[in-house]
């Protein structure tokens, strides 16, 4: 029977710095010791030690006391089944939802390299330019996308480097992607506000829905409210600065001449935060206006009355990312995108037609 092997703390610490090193996670020269003692949790020592260990190894070569090592790594050890893949999230750092973070750790337990850049998707104001700038400074082998607009994915099909759309106005682009199905989703939602009565609905979605244009489930919703007599225009898409400020504000402008009857609104933090300034107002739902949120969350378990919303399991949209990025490594060319299925839940938040209060 084989003894057992017990690595200390400052060899575990080399091995995982090896891996790193092998997928190419740094350019040219090896971070610093205080650096990376921060950024892995552990003391300055061991982080010396460790860097010895590779040094001796002849993957790293001194340059003299106060400077980075540079990296020596040989000819072909890059592996050839992981690579270093970019997170470029439409939310700034600390607002990350957790179905992203999860997505980076799926990645990372199958040998990749995913890391979040370092401006977001608002943080660049979906600028291609700047995009473009961030993206000509970073390493990375494949670049993840959330919820680009259609600009900005344009772009990305074009550049050499492969690109997945996760969400976002992908659809007819020569680009791999993932979404929930929300065209049949949002119809029945709103098939669902018509037949309780409601004419002025009102779509509240984020700024790379609106960029260029009407995606495709705002087009479906406003061809369904045509066939019902209702002529749908900016009042039912209307643009807003994509701040919690811009929020609030399109919210007091809908309300103050023609209030709308329902509001169909993007992601749940917005629900909420629409929810609670309605209610300030002393306009509740769904006694005085209709709320459907068109993404789920486990906070609407909760909630009461339950919340009328669209249902749709994160998983499948995990395992299709995690599967390009499979095929990227392996180079395999994946230009595929697929629909996962969106349901309606009909929910407490939506009623008939009732007064708006002054």
């Amino acid at each position: 029977m084989d003894s057992l092997s017990v690595f200390s703390i400052t060899e575990q610490v080399a091995t995982h710095l090896r891996k790193e090193l092998f997928t190419e996670c740094w350019n040219e020269t090896m971070p610093g010791r205080n650096w990376l003692a921060e950024e892995l949790g552990v003391s300055q020592k061991v982080v010396q030690g460790a860097l010895d260990l590779l040094e001796k190894e002849g993957l790293l070569t001194s340059q003299g006391p106060g400077r980075k090592r540079l990296i020596t790594l040989p000819p072909g050890v890059k592996s050839s089944t992981s690579i270093r893949i970019a997170i470029l999230d439409y939310e700034p750092q600390g607002q990350t939802d957790g179905n992203t973070i999860e997505l980076q750790h799926l990645l990372a337990k199958k040998g990749h390299t995913p890391f979040f850049t370092e401006k977001s998707l608002i943080e660049l104001d979906m600028n291609v330019q700047r995009t473009a700038q961030m993206v000509a400074k970073t390493k990375a082998d494949a670049w993840i996308v959330c919820s680009g607009s259609r600009e900005l994915l344009e772009w990305f099909s074009q550049q050499q480097k492969p690109a997945f759309a996760k969400f976002g106005r992908r659809r007819e682009l020569p680009i791999a992607g993932v979404g929930p199905d929300h065209v049949s989703a949002w119809l029945t939602a709103v098939r669902h506000l018509i037949a309780h009565g409601h004419k002025r609905i009102i779509l509240l979605v984020r700024k790379s829905r609106r960029m260029g244009g009407a995606g495709s489930p705002e087009r479906a919703i406003f061809e369904e409210m045509k066939k019902h007599g209702l002529q749908p225009g900016s009042y039912n898409l209307p643009d807003w600065e994509d701040t919690n400020e811009g929020f609030q504000r399109v919210l007091e402008e809908l309300f103050r001449v023609t209030p709308p009857t329902a509001l169909i609104i993007d992601e749940p933090f917005l629900f909420h935060a629409a929810k609670e300034h309605l209610a300030q107002r002393g306009i509740l739902s769904p006694s005085h206006v209709s709320l459907i949120c068109a993404d789920p969350d486990p906070t609407f378990d909760w909630c009461k009355p339950s919340v009328a919303h669209i249902r749709w399991n994160h998983q499948p949209v995990a395992r299709r990312v995690v599967g390009w990025v499979d095929n990227v490594a392996s180079g395999k060319i994946d230009l595929r995108q697929t629909l996962t299925k969106a349901e309606f839940v009909p929910g407490g938040t939506v009623g008939t037609v009732g007064p708006v209060p002054e």
